[in-house]
């Protein structure tokens, strides 16, 4: 039996990374009603919430944590989407991150610290820290 996988189901997961990266929530949305796991990740850790998070998509943000993605799932470099979204400037996704459970004091660096690298000294007030 070979390890490799199926050129169809790399081609399908390709596409649904893009899918995140793109914003399409709808067809992302449906992929994971199908029964795709709301926190598929790529070859370096990145789920589908992190790639929509860090690309300033937040209909398709809502849609992933509406159907259990984990909003505090890390990458392999230890980023988190809410992380991600400070470092990007995404007020509304970093909110609705918050209001999912996101963690500003998880990963690394981790939001709280990226937004005291960045002086976004208006995100470290919502986190409830200085």
């Amino acid at each position: 039996m070979s390890d490799a996988l199926d050129p169809k189901v790399i081609e399908l997961a390709t596409r649904l990374f893009g899918l995140a990266r793109t914003g399409e929530a709808g067809p992302l949305a449906a992929y994971v009603d199908a029964g795709v796991s709301p926190d598929l990740s790529n070859d370096r850790g990145d789920s589908l919430l992190m790639l929509a998070a860090y690309h300033g998509h937040l209909a398709a943000v809502e849609a992933l944590l509406a159907r259990g993605a984990d909003p505090e799932r890390a990458n392999d470099r230890g980023q988190t989407p809410l992380a991600g979204a400070v470092f990007k400037g995404e007020d509304e996704i970093i909110r609705a991150l918050l209001a999912a459970g996101a963690d500003p004091a998880g990963g690394n660096p981790s939001a709280v610290d990226t937004a005291r690298m960045f002086g976004k000294t208006h995100l470290l007030e919502l986190f409830g820290t200085r």
